[in-house]
């Protein structure tokens, strides 16, 4: 009976997300209400974050054979929950402009998070592709959800089809790995280290399979030319879910993956995750210096950040954990900065967003709180010492260095010097005369004051992490992956 009241106490995040979906659906079924469903799902998410406090005390622990509840879980259900948090305050205001009913993006946002939940605490290759899956679906109807918009309509039929074809590499990989092994769940592959080089050889094209659907996902080299038209289609709070829930819950089911399951543990799979890492940092930082629109330029930049995380899993050692979960929280915390303060631009407008690189020239002298906050996020971004993003390349740095993988230092290194380019080329924007023809943001009304104090607590967030970033690594670090047998 104890153990059955531990495994509740464990999933009551994810409830409490369930619970989200079924008063939005109740509430429009008595009456449409934008702001109740906003409101519900506010509350429902609020509810899963503070009851990670009481899943702290029973882990970790196994929910039936598919869920591993540990504190590395715990860790990363805050990260997206908190990120989907910070898309409800900039979806409200950006959707109120809308003619149409808007509470079901509400539906399709809260189950995503459910989605990323699942796909964080997964052990097991069903789970995994469940909640892959129920990450990714809703993600078709919020980036196509302004559809009267050509260009968010091309864009959720782009992710749709492409993102279907990742699936179908997914389960093919599944299967492969079946096929040798027997098991499904993670660490059950064990079995299959000392079944022969045939079986061996499967066990390789299983993994290989399943890379190319997970690198699809994390829009990386050579599987990234999706993400810039995707970003610069999908509504601004829908691209700053995509660039932050769904990169950071990919991640964390990868970086799961490649510590539980022995067969990971390859000199030519690492290269080629090496290769790929290398690449996608030169491509993000290159592709992004010619970028004219905000969303396709941190598009882009995503890519190589991705790519400087992906370095923490070639390394391979014990501080690459602490390093993925550093580096991802300090990229979640800056992207939904930067995305955000586009989202509360765009809301007094009808069509399309204000990404044009011009409607921030001048920022400076119409809104300069969101200026001096997207300059801080910029800096982060590029990694200047004293914002939270130094610290995070500065731990994937360690790890490569620690490792002797000279060559993605000198990618990290590299890249990171192109990048400054570009960064500070958004910065000064901000600070520049204001051209008489830019599209005037407005401020005002308890939705764009909320979306506003979210900025205000990030920004803030960002330069006390980059000062005392002591408490962000001893929570990272008490956070390990713990594999149940």
């Amino acid at each position: 009976m104890n153990d059955t009241w531990n495994q509740l106490v464990a999933v009551l995040p994810p409830l409490f997300a369930c619970l989200a979906i079924i008063g939005v659906f109740a509430a429009i079924i008595i009456k449409r209400s934008h702001t109740t469903a906003a409101a519900i799902t506010v509350a429902g998410l609020n509810l899963a974050l503070v009851s990670l406090l009481g899943v702290l005390a029973v882990t970790p622990i196994q929910v039936t054979p598919l869920f591993v509840i540990d504190n590395y879980a715990v860790f990363f259900w805050a990260v997206v929950l908190v990120a989907g948090l910070a898309t409800c305050t900039f979806a409200y205001p950006y959707l109120s402009r809308l003619d149409d009913h808007c509470d079901e993006f509400y539906i399709l946002l809260a189950s995503s998070v459910l989605g990323a939940m699942a796909l964080i605490a997964s052990r097991h290759f069903a789970s995994l592709f469940i909640g892959l899956e129920m990450l990714s679906v809703p993600l078709y109807g919020m980036v196509a959800y302004t559809y009267r918009e050509r260009m968010s309509l091309e864009a959720g039929f782009k992710y749709m089809i492409l993102s279907g074809a990742a699936s179908s590499f997914l389960l093919f990989g599944m299967a492969l790995l079946y096929a040798a092994s027997g098991h499904l769940t993670y660490e059950g592959l064990i079995a299959a280290v000392g079944l022969g080089d045939t079986a061996h050889a499967w066990i390789l094209m299983g993994v290989g399979m399943m890379l190319v659907a997970l690198t699809f996902k994390l829009s990386l080299v050579p599987f990234h030319v999706w993400t810039p038209d995707v970003y610069e289609g999908a509504p601004a709070p829908v691209a700053t879910f995509l660039a932050t829930v769904s990169k950071a819950a990919v991640f964390a089911l990868l970086m799961r993956f490649f510590v539980l399951a022995p067969v990971t543990d390859n000199e030519w799979l690492l290269t080629l995750i090496g290769v790929i890492a290398f690449l996608s940092m030169f491509a993000g930082n290159l592709l992004a210096l010619r970028q004219t629109n905000i969303k396709r330029l941190l598009g882009y930049s995503s890519i190589a950040h991705l790519g400087y995380l992906l370095t923490a899993i070639v390394a391979g050692t014990q501080l690459s954990v602490e390093a993925v979960g550093v580096y991802l929280a300090t990229y979640v915390g800056t992207t939904l900065g930067a995305f955000g303060i586009v989202s509360l631009i765009s809301s007094p407008f009808d069509g399309r967003d204000a990404a044009d690189l011009d409607h921030y020239r001048g920022l400076y002298w119409k809104r300069p709180v969101l200026a001096v906050a997207m300059a801080i996020m910029m800096l982060s971004l590029a990694g200047i010492p004293l914002t939270m993003g130094f610290i995070g390349k500065f731990y994937i740095l360690s790890v490569a260095m620690a490792s002797q993988l000279w060559w993605l230092v000198a990618a990290i290194i590299i890249g990171s010097a192109i990048g400054l380019f570009y960064y500070l080329r958004v910065m000064a924007l901000l600070f520049m005369e204001r051209p008489s023809t830019a599209r005037e943001p407005v401020s005002g009304g308890f939705a764009q004051s909320a979306g506003a104090v979210v900025i205000w607590l990030l920004a803030a967030a960002t330069i006390i992490v980059g000062i005392y970033p002591t408490w962000l690594i001893d929570m990272v670090g008490a956070s390990s992956i713990v594999g149940i047998g």
